[in-house]
């Protein structure tokens, strides 16, 4: 049980005590907190250039910088779409445990981290409905089945914890890029300040649940967990290419750009960076090789 796990680790308790006083202490009211301008102006990079799907690619060569700022605009709203979806997918989970048997000693921090992704939720859609007219579709796949296992519980937090792993890669840096405009700095700056408590918990819960696993697991057990969740990696990263997003922004034949994108060199150094840290903190801990 998740509870028995944390009560017999002191260092865990003085963790999660730690993090809830934290969520306490930096309570914003998001309502009041951003201000959203009528609009944002279309000449601008929306999202940092070095984090568009086209950086580095051959497809980049072949746009002008009036499309380059189209791109980064809808590509933003994308990603925040998938903050949206993922949030939503998450706090289902969360919801799930929250109160249960075997769940007792995390929920007072659940209550905050619930609360919390709900106002991040709010304010990813406000900026995308407000920006982009739209939130984009969740991608196919997006809600593939966790197993009902004695597993379960660790294949939910490790997913919770490399999607917010994904999206605070790209919120850390935009929050500090003066390039973007002051409301989507603002925007990542706010979000990665809860994401780094909500990503402590998830390390330290990730690693609890998989000691305990790797006790009652076969090496082929061990073996379809791990690879489960490079699947679930390489999921979230192509999700980030979205070919909707090409489409938007007036880029020809878009399910072929697409494909090329996923296909180029670049796509590799890509995801190599958006999951260096993740990639180092699973392989610490065993659960991936």
């Amino acid at each position: 049980m998740v509870s028995e796990l944390i009560n017999s680790d002191q260092r865990f308790l003085e963790i999660l005590d730690r993090l809830t006083t934290k969520s306490i202490d930096d309570y914003y009211n998001p309502y009041r907190l951003f201000e959203w301008p009528d609009s944002l102006p279309d000449a601008m990079w929306w999202m940092s250039p070095e984090l568009t799907t086209t950086h580095g690619t051959a497809v980049a060569g072949r746009l002008t910088e009036e499309q380059l700022h189209a791109l980064s605009k809808y590509e933003s709203v994308n990603f925040y779409s998938l903050n949206v979806h993922g949030i939503r997918e998450l706090l289902i989970e969360v919801t799930r445990r929250i109160h249960t048997k075997g769940f007792e000693t995390p929920s007072k921090f659940f209550h905050h981290f619930i609360g919390e992704e709900n106002e991040h939720m709010w304010f990813f859609a406000e900026f995308c409905l407000r920006y982009g007219g739209r939130i984009y579709r969740q991608p196919a796949g997006a809600s593939a089945a966790i197993p009902k296992s004695d597993v379960e519980s660790l294949l939910v937090f490790a997913r919770i914890l490399i999607f917010e792993e994904l999206v605070d890669h790209f919120n850390s840096r935009m929050a500090v890029d003066d390039r973007l405009h002051d409301t989507i700095r603002a925007l990542n700056r706010i979000h990665h300040q809860d994401e780094s408590r909500h990503i402590a918990f998830g390390r330290e819960l990730v690693t609890a649940l998989f000691a305990q696993v790797r006790q009652n697991s076969t090496e082929r057990e061990l073996a379809e967990i791990a690879e489960y969740l490079r699947r679930y990696m390489s999921y979230s990263f192509e999700s980030l290419f979205n070919p909707h997003v090409y489409r938007d922004a007036g880029i020809a034949d878009p399910l072929a750009v697409r494909q090329e994108l996923l296909r180029s060199p670049a796509r590799a150094e890509f995801e190599q960076s958006v999951f260096r840290k993740t990639s180092k903190f699973l392989e610490k801990i065993g659960i991936i090789s």
